[in-house]
């Protein structure tokens, strides 16, 4: 059975960093993105590459410990989150089960395309993966 939802593109990739400010410079002078989201609590912030989000994580921030990259050469990029079309929450939670893939977080926060429902998975090989629907507005509608 097909998922309830179409993939439309990548909304954002978290990428692992232990130095913010050299971190930012690069992706501000060497590679054009532009400022983003900003989370200081956890030690984040999102740059704008085109219409797509790069997420810098901070692992020596407090806020990041979550983030740390397996021991023994780890890897550098948290998760890849795919955007998606609108869908219904509870078909995707069984659309899953189905498979016998497990949701280890559900969430609601920005992205690419605004604030919206997420739910986190891992793929067969660990790797995280976080699926996003569409913004959502106080009003209801999604865009």
């Amino acid at each position: 059975m097909a998922p309830p939802f179409s993939p439309v593109g990548i909304d954002h990739v978290v990428l692992l960093i232990d130095d913010m400010d050299r971190a930012l410079q690069f992706y501000f002078e060497v590679m054009g993105c532009r400022p983003g989201y900003s989370y200081p609590a956890l030690g984040m912030e999102q740059v704008w590459c085109g219409s797509s989000l790069i997420v810098l994580w901070d692992i020596t921030h407090p806020g990041g410990r979550t983030a740390l990259p397996p021991v023994a050469g780890g890897r550098n990029v948290d998760h890849i989150c795919i955007a998606t079309s609108p869908f219904d929450h509870q078909e995707l939670r069984t659309h899953l089960e189905r498979h016998g893939v497990e949701i280890s977080r559900e969430a609601f926060h920005g992205g690419a395309r605004g604030m919206g429902h997420s739910f986190y998975i891992h793929d067969p090989f660990g790797n995280k993966i976080e699926i996003k629907g569409p913004a959502e507005y106080p009003d209801g509608r999604t865009a």
